[in-house]
């Protein structure tokens, strides 16, 4: 399942949820607050490459050569 980042207008916190993509954002509260008022935030994204070619860590810049 993947991990969603949300932020709470109310008092600020960010917080993280590992959750269903089903799942409504309507029905999440803040964990600090309670409150309902919450953004998604868009997050970075990390993966994995495999392989003996392969670069150990994973870069955005990183381009397969042909």
């Amino acid at each position: 399942m993947p991990i969603y980042e949300y932020k709470c207008n109310n008092c600020g916190e960010d917080f993280s949820l590992i959750q269903s993509i089903t799942r409504l954002s309507s029905d999440l509260k803040c964990p600090n607050c309670n409150s309902a008022d919450i953004k998604k935030t868009i997050s970075a994204f990390s993966c994995l490459f495999s392989g003996s070619s392969a670069k150990k860590t994973s870069d955005l810049s990183y381009s397969p050569s042909s």
